[in-house]
């Protein structure tokens, strides 16, 4: 564009998180500041998928103009004014393919790729940051690998994005989930029960093991390892037997698997755009299971279990501290990168120290848990033995 260095496209795609704003706000100021001209994609990859090629369409829920005015305010704020979505344009189903596409990409799941690079050709963007959690990601790869100059910021409640230390997003859950979990206490001392909480985690426990680590909870079952709902449940009852209230506590990840199932609880059998169905109900189900189990393990006394899945309420609201300083340096850093002239890169904290790392890094090894170092399976709970050079959230590093 005349009188600019170029134009930066930013994006928001998978579940919201505090933090994401500011990130947004980061990246406008210094680009702006730089010279560039910003572009907001609205609803993630959906806004690119919609696009109308004609300067005369509506456009406007698809993208933005955006300056210091509007992101400076939202800054502050929890979500994404963006707005996000799921859509995964390389396997766009029939059903959400625009109309006026629908001609050339009749086909039930359709790579509407093609039609995603003319839209950023259209919207005139030198550079696109996309920020999100490796499904988001990994699109973005796929745009690199097109010729798009992309710059990636990692995004995610459960902090599992491979190759950083750290994602948007996980501090706030982190705050949240202990915030939460020590006001539920009330009730369960109240009347002597079990408290089990249901957290984010679909493949790495690190939501369930850092508040139960911080002392928010006595036991916590994770995604990388089958749990015995027996052996839970006699420990539940050491811990509630030590404490002068009476009740013990239990984090459950949402990906977490009962030894004897074969398969995580899901809340239905539809799956989004990137093959994932909705998790939920594991919390119902060990709740469940150590109400009936209880009496035979607690001298043929039942205890009662409050049950509660925390949700939407973690991701909800304003970011912590974490979530507002580490979205200002990754915006930064990835303005840093794009005035180098780089892409395929993924902006990250690798020991201890902003950096940046091959966006192909996503597409390896799943970032989970290492159970042998930091989980005891006996006593279902974080396992440490010294803190020296260990990363800020402790077994976050998958270095």
């Amino acid at each position: 564009m005349s009188g600019t260095k170029g134009t930066i496209g930013i994006l928001t795609g998978g579940g919201d998180v505090p933090g994401l704003n500011p990130a947004i706000r980061a990246v406008t100021f210094r680009a702006m500041r730089e010279g560039y001209r910003v572009i907001g994609i609205r609803r993630g990859w959906a806004g690119l998928v919609d696009m109308i090629r004609d300067p005369e369409a509506d456009n406007s829920n698809n993208f933005q103009v955006l300056t210091e005015e509007i992101v400076d305010k939202a800054g502050r704020t929890g979500g994404t004014f963006l707005h996000s979505s799921r859509t995964r344009p390389s396997h766009l189903p029939n059903a959400v393919v625009p109309q006026h596409a629908r001609d050339r990409y009749p086909d039930e799941i359709n790579d509407f790729t093609p039609e995603v690079l003319k839209n950023i050709e259209f919207l005139g963007i030198d550079s696109l940051i996309p920020i999100g959690g490796d499904d988001t990601l990994s699109y973005g790869l796929r745009l690199h690998k097109e010729g798009v100059p992309v710059i990636a910021i990692p995004k995610t409640m459960d902090n599992d994005v491979p190759g950083t230390e750290y994602c948007i997003g996980f501090s706030t859950c982190v705050t949240r989930t202990i915030e939460l979990t020590h006001k539920l206490r009330t009730s369960a001392g109240s009347h002597e029960r079990f408290l089990v909480i249901e957290v984010f985690g679909r493949y790495a426990g690190f939501s369930a093991m850092l508040p139960t680590m911080a002392g928010a909870a006595d036991r916590c079952v994770i995604p990388e390892h089958p749990f015995d709902v027996e052996q839970l449940c006699s420990l539940l009852i050491k811990d509630r037997r030590r404490n002068p209230s009476n009740y013990s506590v239990v984090l459950v990840s949402e990906g977490a698997v009962p030894a004897e199932s074969d398969e995580m609880s899901f809340e239905g059998d539809e799956a989004d755009q990137f093959g994932h169905r909705k998790l939920g109900g594991i919390g119902d189900k060990v709740a469940a299971a150590l109400k009936e189990i209880s009496p035979r393990l607690n001298d043929g006394r039942r205890i009662n279990v409050v049950n509660q899945r925390l949700g939407y309420l973690v991701r909800c609201g304003d970011p912590d501290a974490i979530d507002s300083i580490v979205p200002m340096a990754f915006g930064n850093l990835a303005l840093d990168q794009i005035l180098a002239g780089h892409s395929g890169r993924l902006i990250s904290l690798r020991n201890g120290c902003y950096d940046s790392i091959p966006l192909e890094s996503i597409s390896g090894v799943k970032k989970v848990v290492d159970v042998e170092r930091y989980y005891n399976r006996e006593r279902l709970r974080p396992s440490y033995n010294s803190f020296l050079s260990l990363p800020l959230f402790i077994m976050a590093s998958d270095t």
